[in-house]
């Protein structure tokens, strides 16, 4: 299963809740749930948070995670009359589409309480990492899916940890901006700033005390879920 993220940002002299609205009530109803090859479309609006609440220009303000079954049905969606002619056209309407950036991504889920159902959504925290100059891809993968991601649980207040990992297909002719998104996430705004001030966090994605990271390129985004088909594959 491809794990697809794209991340959007608003077209010039629109505001972020009249994206995220559109994006919403609009494209995602209209065009994009349409395209048949789509088993799952959940759409992440980003809340301010921290720093970002005062920035008026953030780097993204939307990410659309999108499941489909492999490479050949994501192709065949990409070349469906309902992208072409329904939410291909109808980008411009909404989202600065030369700010958009989309990766393929491998899940993996690494940790979920018991108590968590398909249902919950709470806030989550999205962890976009470039890794350091002079770790191998291989050697960057094992770290982060093994002693990185133990210290991640002990991050106060987790509820579900993923990590999506940029799939090779992004490095055939170069490098991919970046190599692994994770996502964390929380009961409630008042969890996540508890984990936020943490030890546990501030050691691995501010001071980077891994060194897995360009300190530059670490970004985060709060987010609050909408699922537009699932959380069960149609």
């Amino acid at each position: 299963m491809i794990h697809q993220l794209i991340f959007a940002h608003p077209k010039p002299g629109m505001s972020e809740q009249d994206f995220q609205d559109y994006w919403v009530n609009v494209h995602a109803v209209e065009y994009a749930s349409k395209i048949p090859q789509i088993r799952r479309y959940l759409i992440d609006l980003r809340i301010p948070f921290g720093i970002e609440a005062t920035n008026k220009d953030p780097l993204f303000s939307g990410v659309a995670e999108i499941w489909l079954k492999n490479e050949e049905e994501q192709i065949a969606s990409l070349q469906s009359k309902e992208f072409l002619e329904g939410a291909r056209r109808d980008e411009p309407n909404w989202a600065a589409f030369w700010r958009t950036v989309g990766l393929d991504t491998n899940a993996h889920l690494l940790f979920e309480e018991k108590s968590v159902s398909k249902n919950f959504h709470g806030i989550k925290i999205l962890i976009m990492v470039k890794r350091k100059a002079g770790i191998s891809l291989e050697q960057f993968r094992e770290s982060m899916l093994d002693n990185h991601a133990s210290k991640v649980m002990k991050i106060p207040g987790i509820r579900r940890y993923l990590q999506g990992h940029v799939r090779d297909s992004f490095y055939t002719i170069g490098e991919s901006i970046l190599d692994c998104v994770s996502q964390l996430w929380f009961d409630d705004m008042e969890s996540l700033e508890i984990a936020c001030s943490s030890p546990e966090y501030k050691e691995l994605f501010i001071f980077n005390t891994d060194r897995l990271f360009e300190s530059k390129y670490i970004h985060t985004m709060v987010v609050k879920e909408k699922w537009v088909i699932g959380p069960e594959s149609r």
